[in-house]
């Protein structure tokens, strides 16, 4: 039984470019996505690239921290590449936690005043199968208390209220999630 539930994608560019944000708390499947996307969509010959939040970080956020600014600059940085690529053609997939909806609602204004494609697809799986996933040993780290500032654990993560998509990867394994997407992403073009 699948629990992904869509709404109109008002903000949709008809041109060929468009930005697909997976946002959600770390391990919720973001970047596992991305990549299977990328792959299928590279397949029937789409110009795809992953702006990974953590691969971002290390060569356009260097030096940027974990507090709430350092965070909304590293998301703005990321939401102005994507918009650029996205503008000349590209389907930019972009797997970055996002914790704040406000600097979510500037990356998608940023898309909507430049008439770039743009749609938000927010990852709800729950905290306890993220923590169980773990896959960055993070929530092992916060929970010894060798972590601070912890996104979904003592930092806030801001559901968004009125995404694109939203999927839950504990129901939806990959291959449907993939589906899901790609069905997304038909109804843009």
């Amino acid at each position: 039984m699948s629990t992904a539930t869509q709404t109109p994608a008002a903000s949709v560019h008809t041109g060929t470019g468009t930005t697909l944000w997976l946002t959600g708390l770390p391990s919720a499947g973001k970047t596992t996505l991305a990549f299977a996307l990328a792959d299928q969509l590279r397949a029937v010959g789409t110009d795809v690239e992953i702006l990974d939040g953590d691969e971002i970080r290390t060569y356009l956020s260097a030096g940027l921290g974990f507090s709430r600014d350092d965070r909304e600059t590293h998301v703005r940085r990321i939401g102005f590449v994507a918009e650029l690529l996205a503008r000349h053609g590209v389907t930019v997939l972009v797997p970055v936690i996002a914790p704040y909806a406000s600097t979510r609602d500037e990356v998608r204004a940023l898309h909507r005043d430049k008439g770039t494609g743009y749609l938000e697809v927010h990852l709800s799986t729950p905290l306890d199968v993220c923590s169980d996933r773990d896959v960055k040993g993070l929530y092992a780290k916060a929970a010894r208390g060798e972590l601070q500032h912890m996104t979904g654990v003592d930092d806030p993560y801001e559901i968004p209220e009125r995404p694109d998509l939203r999927i839950d990867t504990s129901t939806n394994d990959l291959t449907a999630s993939v589906a899901l997407l790609r069905n997304l992403l038909g109804r843009t073009s």
